[in-house]
């Protein structure tokens, strides 16, 4: 397996190891990874952590040789004010951050601060809970994306806006129709297959044909299948996401980002850690086939 050499870099949200990144950072040596993509850091919220707690992550993150490439933030995933009612058939995933809609102009300045603390050039955003009428809410996405566009425009990073199916924009066609109208090239993609398929999409190639391909910036890797209606995850590779076509055709494309794993699966006998261990290896054969 050491053979393996990935044809993109392959990364992952280290929290989906362990949320202590002395337990995480040595299993994503192990599988080849030298990228990570900070969302939890010792339980709490990367936004949240003190100046003191951020320079011990930063100080462990370099020993060992770690690129800081995604802050995974949790700006705009919060109720849009005023809007359709919620969606109630998704599972809303909080990641140690429950905030509202008048908290996301102090969360949008932490995020900035850190990201340029660690020196990574993504910080992730959404598009709010997603609604009854996600189209209702395109006017708000629109103004908000294209207003982080422009604050991350004056400081040289990247807003990626996420597909998340608990979200406004869940699908790749919903997705690609806001790229279209904030065309601010600050503004980018992290493109999540699963998510699209969670959302009701075939993520591949059907949602991925529509994407802007010059928009994607990055790429969360995770599988699952459906079952009544609610995502059932599993092994990277093994379930209803067609990886290995997709990674072929993202090199075809030109892609040249990172691979990010975000697990999801709580792994054999609830191991999250040799969950993702398992998934890391899936992700590095992948990668180089």
């Amino acid at each position: 397996m050491q053979t393996m050499t990935p044809k993109l870099p392959i990364a992952a949200i280290t929290d989906e190891f362990s949320p202590d990144l002395a337990e995480a950072l040595p299993v994503m040596q192990e599988i080849g990874m030298h990228a990570a993509e900070l969302r939890v850091v010792n339980g709490k919220n990367i936004l949240d952590l003190n100046e003191e707690e951020l320079q011990i992550a930063k100080d462990r993150l370099d020993r060992a040789g770690f690129t800081v490439v995604s802050i995974a933030s949790p700006v705009l995933k919060c109720v849009l004010p005023n809007g359709p009612q919620l969606d109630t058939r998704f599972q809303q995933d909080v990641f140690a951050s429950k905030h509202t809609f008048e908290d996301q102009p102090r969360l949008t300045e932490q995020a900035i601060k850190i990201a340029k603390f660690f020196g990574a050039r993504i910080i992730r955003v959404f598009s709010y809970w997603r609604t009854i009428r996600p189209e209702l809410c395109h006017d708000a996405i629109v103004e908000a994306l294209a207003q982080l566009a422009r604050l991350a425009q004056k400081e040289d990073l990247i807003i990626g806006i996420e597909n998340e199916h608990a979200c406004n924009l869940g699908t790749a066609a919903e997705v690609a129709r806001i790229l279209d109208l904030v065309p601010n090239p600050h503004l980018m993609l992290i493109w999540d297959p699963a998510n699209s398929l969670v959302a009701g999409e075939h993520p591949f190639p059907g949602g991925y044909s529509v994407l802007p391909k010059d928009r994607i910036v990055h790429i969360h890797a995770k599988d699952c299948h459906m079952e009544g209606g609610q995502p059932v995850w599993g092994p990277l590779g093994t379930r209803h996401v067609p990886w290995k076509q997709h990674i072929e055709a993202l090199l075809r494309d030109g892609y040249n980002g990172y691979l990010s794993l975000e697990t999801h699966w709580p792994g054999p006998n609830g191991d999250k850690l040799e969950a993702s261990r398992i998934c890391g290896w899936n992700l590095r054969g992948l990668a180089a086939a």
